[in-house]
């Protein structure tokens, strides 16, 4: 009972709690890919202390969502970029700073674009991209106007998350 209630202590249920609600986010009308997804990943990795809670809630948040947005084929695809992100996260570290929050959302989302438009392609999506270098070409071109909104729903999420907690710390060491 004491190891449950350790891996539950008040700071583990904010970070759970704050991964809940940026993952709900994704049933309000938002343009597409202004999600947070990579950010959910990076805040997770970051501050869960609990490597498998780390891994498992942002996977967790994102199924409950996926549930009710519908399930589609490249699901498995997204749900191991969180775990990529997750991993980005472990190496952020308990205290990152504003920048390196930056520089590896920046990594995140672009490695997100390029998995996940390469899946797109590579399982046709009905989309018609032919099958060699010209149409892979032209699938990353036809997704470059969704990617300034991976980008920004990656800003905007980390600031909130990780914004959040840092001015919840400051908060309660003043």
């Amino acid at each position: 009972m004491t190891h449950l209630a350790a891996r539950f202590n008040p700071r583990t249920t904010l970070v759970i709690s704050l991964i809940l609600l940026a993952a709900l986010s994704r049933l309000l009308p938002h343009p597409s890919n202004f999600t947070p997804i990579e950010a959910i990943g990076l805040f997770a990795g970051a501050y869960l202390a609990d490597r498998r809670l780390a891994l498992l809630i942002p996977l967790l948040a994102m199924a409950l969502s996926d549930l009710v947005l519908g399930l589609h084929s490249g699901m498995w695809v997204i749900y191991g970029l969180i775990a990529f992100n997750v991993a980005l996260g472990l190496r952020l570290g308990p205290n990152p700073t504003a920048a390196r929050v930056a520089g590896f959302g920046l990594v995140a989302a672009v490695v997100f674009f390029i998995v996940s438009n390469f899946f797109v392609w590579a399982s046709g999506g009905g989309l018609g991209y032919s099958r060699d270098l010209s149409g892979l070409i032209a699938c990353y071109v036809a997704a470059l106007p969704f990617f300034k909104w991976t980008l920004l729903g990656m800003a905007v999420y980390s600031t909130i998350l990780f914004g959040g907690i840092a001015l919840l710390r400051r908060r309660v060491l003043a």
